[in-house]
């Protein structure tokens, strides 16, 4: 389940999509309005909770 959920979160945060280029490739999540930029893995890997 956490492997998926990362999955998906890199895919529409971090990877860049050439489909979706405005001028650029962009994610999809920059595309909805949902980011304002390109998540790095370090972004990605801070959000995990570090208690278990």
């Amino acid at each position: 389940m956490h492997a998926v959920a990362l999955h998906f979160m890199f895919y529409n945060f971090g990877r860049a999509h050439q489909t979706l280029s405005k001028p650029y490739p962009t994610t999809p999540a920059t595309a909805a309005g949902v980011a304002d930029h390109v998540w790095t893995v370090e972004e990605i890997v801070s959000l995990l909770d570090r208690s278990n």
